[in-house]
């Protein structure tokens, strides 16, 4: 900026260059002012705003938000060459306490009048001509019983064993164990396992509940059954890996994990823990992977032989997926509309514009894909149906994007979002080429929040060794609650199995999407 006691030139020229230079400069720091403002705004609705991308107040997601003038005149001018895309009447789910589970076991309590009760004013017997039931639960705290094993010793006192070639005594074997020698019987290993890594209770925390039940035992041993039952679990792994790499379409995601002690590494690095989602449609397999590195090599590595759809998020680690022969790579379209959520965010409440143009017209993609779900269309119906109403709005949604290119500055949070959209169009456009494919990749991001949760009660992982047997245990549970399957009850079905397994059919077997709920039934 020109100062006061600056001295100008007399040349006009170089006056007016002067004059220009002072005001691009103006208009650069105005425009910096405007982003980091973006910025801050955007911070402070993570740190304190609502964490839904639901549009605050949008009670039907086909309703646009009320859009600025500008907006607004080129967003109607569309809607009138538009197909209306028919929604189903909203039902509501009837209010008040659900029905207690039939299969809870009960126990009857009679409350009956006195017999003094039981006799009419007249003098006769009162008939007793119904009853009126309500039902409680009550629970009993948890119990540890001892199971001991009792084998019976045989001998001939006869011969005292001279005659017989085989052992003197004569006693049953053990019954195969999860772990040898151990105190730890399947339903034990079942709740401890379940506990942290269900429920989120960090081995420490579990530790001082049993000693309030009379019983101690360490964390130190708790970890070291976590790891015996993931190396025993090793061929499952195996199985369950050939499962998810036989099927159509593999979802991946990743998230960081904090493990101390890793060979040349220092404590405060990251590691990941990656999950990879797939196998057959109807009973899928999710197997997780713990790598110190976030590097493309682990996702190809696992990848690589793979034909056939794998949906990621915009991760640059997964591109190298768009050049092996026979995989087609799937972008998700939760991310994309992430992008544009962060604009109105840090556009602060009330105020609406593009972000919320692109929003609408994401928000009716995903009410069709909702309504092919409802409706429970096959996969060639649905087919049908994306190409039909996805289809159309898809290209107007692009040629609106192309539009406001020229009009957004790139650096600001709108550009990025569209200009993340264009990037990944490709990927993003790919669902509605097959009835089985999804529009974004939820599914592996649902796979991995029990892990998030996790992370936050116990930070991190001791050792490489327990980081690793940490992703053994989450595939199997996943996996089984991914089947429909109590994971405490398949855990213990498991543990009570597994030692006895022999063969690869016997290992297969014990697969969660091979195995029927009613096997997985409690002792008495």
């Amino acid at each position: 900026m020109i100062s006061a006691n600056s001295i100008l030139p007399d040349n006009i020229d170089e006056l007016k260059q002067m004059i220009l230079s002072s005001a691009d400069t103006a208009r650069f720091y105005e425009q910096e002012n405007r982003l980091l403002r973006e910025q801050i705004r955007l911070l402070h609705a993570k740190l304190y705003g609502r964490k839904t991308e639901k549009l605050p107040g949008a009670e039907n997601i086909e309703q646009p938000s009320l859009f600025n003038e500008a907006e607004e005149t080129v967003f109607q001018a569309k809607e009138t060459a538009e197909e209306v895309v028919e929604v189903p009447a909203h039902t509501r789910k009837k209010r008040g306490r659900k029905a207690i589970p039939d299969d809870l076991p009960r126990v009857e309590v009679v409350h009956d009048v006195s017999e003094e009760n039981k006799k009419c004013a007249c003098g006769a017997q009162k008939s007793r001509i119904g009853e009126e039931v309500s039902e409680q639960l009550d629970i009993i705290p948890a119990k540890i019983r001892v199971i001991r094993n009792i084998r019976p010793q045989y001998a001939c006192k006869a011969c005292e064993g001279v005659e017989d070639e085989g052992p003197t005594v004569t006693i049953a074997p053990m019954p195969e164990q999860m772990i040898p020698k151990s105190i730890a019987s399947a339903g034990l290993l079942a709740q401890v396992l379940t506990a942290k890594f269900v429920d989120a209770i960090p081995f420490y925390r579990q530790e001082k509940q049993l000693e309030r039940i009379g019983v101690e035992i360490p964390r130190a041993t708790m970890c070291g059954w976590a790891i015996k039952v993931a190396e025993r679990s090793a061929p499952l792994i195996e199985l369950l890996k050939d499962e998810i790499l036989g099927g159509p379409l593999i979802n991946a995601d990743e998230t960081p994990v904090q493990v101390m002690n890793e060979p040349g590494r220092s404590n405060n690095l990251k590691s990941y823990m990656w999950v990879f989602r797939g196998g057959r449609i109807d009973s899928p397999g999710l197997l997780y992977q713990y790598h110190s590195s976030r590097s493309a090599e682990v996702a190809a590595s696992f990848l690589r032989d793979f034909k056939g759809y794998i949906q990621t998020d915009g991760y640059q680690g997964y591109d190298f997926l768009d050049e092996l022969e026979g995989v087609i790579h799937l972008g998700c379209w939760a991310h994309a509309r992430r992008k544009f959520m962060e604009v109105t965010k840090a556009a602060g409440k009330g105020k609406t514009g593009s972000a919320d143009v692109a929003l609408t017209y994401i928000g009716k993609l995903y009410t069709l894909e909702k309504n092919v779900r409802l409706n429970k269309l096959s996969p060639k119906e649905i087919y049908r149906e994306r190409q039909q109403k996805s289809k159309p709005i898809l290209e107007e949604f692009r040629d609106w994007l192309f539009e406001r290119t020229n009009k957004t500055p790139p650096k600001g949070l709108l550009g990025k979002a569209i200009n993340y959209t264009l990037k990944q169009w490709d990927r993003l456009v790919r669902y509605i080429e097959d009835g089985r494919l999804r529009m974004d990749n939820n599914l592996a991001e649902n796979a991995i929040r029990p892990f998030v949760v996790g992370r936050k009660n116990w930070l991190f992982s001791g050792h490489p060794v327990g980081a690793a047997a940490s992703a053994t245990l989450y595939t199997l549970i996943e996996t089984a609650k991914a089947n429909g399957l109590e994971p405490y009850r398949y855990l213990r079905f498991l543990f009570e199995k597994l030692p006895k397994a022999k063969s690869r059919e016997d290992y297969k077997a014990l697969l969660p999407p091979y195995i029927d709920k009613a096997q997985l039934v409690l002792p008495v």
